[in-house]
């Protein structure tokens, strides 16, 4: 036990020379550099410095309020041992104001502004821009010999966990702080640091502000926002007002004494509401994407609109909040996540797969709502739809096998296929018929605007409802397209063996394709890969819809002189109207059909032998397999392991291409890890107390939200 309190009694000695000499390295004379890596040290020591209770013994300091009543362990040891520093300097008053002038050091030989006002905003909307300045920031080191408070602040504060106990200061300790950056510096410094804080935080907001009118006014923008007004130019009149909001709050704030209060508390009301003001315009934008088309740089631009609003709010209450101390802290400690986030390739990733989900999901949700059933006759018309198509599907199986036969090249044997498809999939869509598989991956625009109302009352339920909804309208068409496709293609074999005899497909290759679709094989991996197709086939439609309405493509066919010259007017009028409602749905339809005839032929060029296995195209080959293989087929394993094949192929289609397109509207939602819990806790017990909901259409659309 002696020698345990030896060794306690020598560690904390060791730790209290430890502070000394690190308050001693502090030097007000020193170069900006060195004041810079002293701050640095200082950080460093709150880290990773000794335990404070060790430290305030070492120091002969009574314990902390905090500890006596057993609340200190509570807060992060950095904000300990920040306190204990405190203490000492009350103790050392002849290096108090040494170290303030060296904190204060940054403030005045640095510009501010671009760390108060411009920390974290990209300033380059290419990916491959920002992707090279990440990898920068990442991996090369960063000097503190700069003017630049952004690059210097990064270097303070390195690690995301800053953010943990700067958020945890409580007011007693940021009092305090307060106090000692305030304390009287050196005579050489002729402006306080309390000032010069006050005009970086002006500078700052001017910065913002004139960002914030600058988004305002561009282009793109002004043409998508709600104009409530009967001026075509009452758009951006938020904008406008905006700057002189912010003038009138800037003079009041300079003059020296301070002005009229009263004065300044109603400046300061009408500039947050000019704020809030744009904000609204900002959400106005997303209304006008259906008649406008968006962009990644578009949603960028938003994004970045939203966050310099967010920012000048934060100045604001800086500068002359309730609580400013505390909001600085805030604000602070979002610069750390900032600056964390700066250096993560992962979540540049991930910013922009949100961002092109959410362009995607902002238009193209009406045609979603087209594949979805909600009652029993909805249900029967997806049905009967899905059967159409799998007549249509029973001969493109026969023509594929065609094409196969010709054995060209592989680029020309796969466009043909491809465009067999596609021309398959167009002539079911212009019949109003369907394909199976093809529907979910076109709801998930649909299923977003669902998530986007998860925080209303009922919210969860009725997306989940949807999913049911969904569901059974996958069932439907798979079944409808089986239903046919099969008997269609047999029946197209019988007759062509009959006419053409047993070399219209020959017994080996019969075998060959229904070994093909064996669940004992590959099928599976194929399946889920072709899942993964079916969803690219829908962002390329979502691409091109988009394209068309961004360029506003149907008002070129309408209005073009020399289009309505070759075509009339009236017949303009009608092609740019059904291009308009259809060029979604065709674009999918011709990529689906490129990407399941290319995509094999592609891999093949590198030796690699992936196949696409859609259900109803597989269902075809089933068919006419049998077809050449004749009854005794059934006896064969392989016929019912090629039926489990079939059975899991539709099973993997939906459920690949389904998952993909909702978690394309959860990034384009930015659905949190606690509402993705409770969507799959809704879902768990609508399948444990009525799984029949999932399969079965109900009498009515209501009856499947009240079961």
């Amino acid at each position: 036990m002696f020698f345990v309190k030896r060794r306690a009694r020598k560690a904390a000695a060791r730790a209290a020379t430890e502070v000394h000499s690190l308050l001693d390295a502090a030097s007000a004379q020193a170069q900006p550099v060195e004041q810079a890596l002293w701050i640095i040290e200082l950080l460093d020591w709150l880290r990773r410095g000794p335990d404070a209770a060790l430290l305030r013994e070492g120091l002969s300091l009574p314990p902390t309020l905090a500890a006596q009543d057993g609340e200190d362990t509570a807060a992060p040891a950095e904000i300990r041992r920040l306190q204990t520093l405190l203490d000492v300097l009350d103790h050392l008053p002849e290096r108090r104001a040494e170290i303030a002038a060296v904190i204060n050091g940054p403030l005045r030989n640095t510009d501010a502004t671009l760390l108060l006002a411009d920390f974290g905003f990209s300033q380059r909307p290419s990916f491959f821009s920002e992707f090279s300045e990440r990898l920068g920031n990442k991996w090369l080191p960063k000097s503190p010999e700069t003017r630049d408070l952004a690059v210097m602040f990064a270097l303070f504060f390195p690690q995301a966990h800053d953010a943990v106990w700067l958020e945890a200061l409580d007011a007693d300790t940021l009092a305090r702080l307060r106090e000692l950056l305030a304390t009287r510096e050196i005579e050489t410094e002729k402006t306080a640091s309390a000032q010069l804080w006050r005009i970086a935080l002006l500078d700052a907001l001017t910065y913002t502000v004139s960002q914030i009118r600058a988004s305002g006014f561009s282009p793109d923008l002004r043409s998508r926002m709600h104009n409530s007004g009967p001026l075509a130019g009452e758009v951006e009149a938020p904008f406008k007002h905006l700057a002189a909001q912010y003038e009138t709050v800037q003079t009041l704030l300079a003059q020296q004494p301070p002005g009229d209060e009263e004065a300044l508390r109603q400046s300061l009301t009408l500039l947050r509401a000019g704020l809030e003001a744009c904000r609204q315009q900002a959400d106005s934008v997303t209304a006008h994407l259906e008649d406008y088309g968006t962009s990644v740089s578009l949603v960028y631009v938003l994004h970045q609109l939203h966050q310099r609003i967010d920012r000048a709010e934060a100045l604001l209450n800086c500068l002359v909040g309730d609580t400013p101390a505390r909001d600085t802290a805030h604000l602070f400690a979002n610069f750390v996540r900032l600056n964390a986030q700066r250096r993560s390739l992962r979540a540049l990733c991930r910013h922009n797969t949100a961002l092109l989900a959410e362009k995607m999901a902002e238009r193209h949700a009406e045609t979603g709502e087209h594949y979805i059933t909600r009652d029993r006759r909805e249900y029967r018309a997806m049905l009967g739809a899905a059967m159409g198509g799998g007549l249509i599907m029973g001969f493109t199986t026969w023509i594929k096998i065609g094409i196969l036969g010709l054995k060209t090249a592989l680029f020309w044997t796969g466009l043909l296929a491809g465009l067999n498809y596609a021309v398959s999939f167009v002539i079911v869509q212009l019949l109003h018929w369907t394909i199976a598989t093809k529907q979910p991956a076109m709801t998930a625009p649909a299923m977003a605007d669902k998530l986007g109302e998860l925080s209303k009352p009922g919210g969860v339920e009725r997306f989940v409802d949807e999913v049911a909804n969904l569901t059974r309208s996958q069932s439907a068409g798979v079944f409808g397209n089986v239903l046919l496709v099969m008997p269609v293609a047999l029946l197209l074999g019988l007759g062509g063996l009959a006419v053409f005899g047993p070399q219209f497909l020959p017994v080996p290759k019969a075998e060959h394709e229904l070994q093909s679709l064996s669940l004992l094989g590959p099928t599976p991996l194929f399946a889920a890969f072709t899942g993964v197709l079916l969803f690219l086939s829908s962002v390329m439609a979502g691409w091109a819809e988009n394209a068309f309405v961004l360029h506003r493509i149907d008002s070129a066919i309408a209005w073009n002189p020399r289009i309505r010259r070759r075509l009339g007017a009236l017949r303009a009028a009608r092609w740019a109207a059904w291009w308009r409602r259809n060029i979604g749905v065709m674009s999918g339809n011709v990529s689906l059909g490129l990407l399941l005839g290319l995509t094999p032929e592609f891999f093949r060029i590198f030796g690699l032998d992936l196949q696409v296995r859609h259900v109803t195209l597989s269902s075809g080959l089933f068919g006419a397999a049998c077809a050449s293989l004749g009854p005794a087929v059934v006896n064969d394993p392989a016929f019912w392991w090629a039926l489990a094949g079939i059975a899991v192929n539709g099973v993997l289609n939906v459920g690949v291409s389904f998952y993909l397109a909702y978690r394309l509207a959860l990034r384009a939602r930015g659905i949190q890890v606690k509402e993705r819990r409770a969507i799959y806790t809704s879902i768990a017990r609508r399948l444990w107390r009525r799984p029949w909901t999932f399969i079965l259409p109900p009498r009515h659309a209501a009856a499947s939200a009240h079961g």
